[in-house]
């Protein structure tokens, strides 16, 4: 099973980094990466950039409608009125198959602020101890995941060991 997590950094190039160490993690097949987008905010800035990993062509791979749709549901709905914004509630219960509920919307918005950038990571098939280990380097905060409650715990506890 597929499991999409969101990490948010404290700067605008965490996530970037964390993506490269990912991506080194996925050639030594200690996680498959099916896809991933990073949002960046930087400081003075209205909006976010978003970035789709544009070279994921395997299985599984999510398509730019998909970011597109979160990304929009994310960051951009208030802008966009009424009529916009009904299509979008429409398609937020399609994103509830993909485990993207409305707690997981919200916690991202409240999250994913000015000055700060976030990871979103479709992964498979970690060898959870190698993976969990080579975490501690990075300064994230994982904002949501379709892990299970322990999981979840023992990915945040990663970030924070010493």
């Amino acid at each position: 099973m597929a499991t999409l997590s969101v990490f948010k950094f404290n700067d605008p190039a965490g996530a970037g980094k964390l993506l490269e160490h990912v991506k080194e993690l996925s050639k030594q097949q200690l996680i498959t990466l099916q896809d991933a987008a990073i949002v960046t905010w930087p400081k003075g800035k209205d909006k976010p950039k978003t970035q789709q990993l544009a070279n994921m062509a395997g299985i599984g791979a999510l398509d730019g409608a998909f970011w597109g749709m979160l990304f929009g549901m994310l960051f951009f709905v208030p802008f966009l009125g009424l009529a916009i914004g009904a299509a979008f509630g429409a398609l937020g219960g399609k994103m509830a198959d993909y485990g993207i509920d409305d707690e997981f919307i919200n916690k991202t918005k409240a999250a994913v602020v000015e000055g700060t950038s976030a990871l979103f990571l479709m992964t498979q098939n970690a060898v959870t101890d190698k993976v969990l280990g080579t975490l501690k380097e990075f300064d994230a905060e994982v904002i949501s995941s379709n892990l299970s409650a322990e999981q979840e715990a023992a990915l945040q506890a990663a970030f924070k060991a010493e």
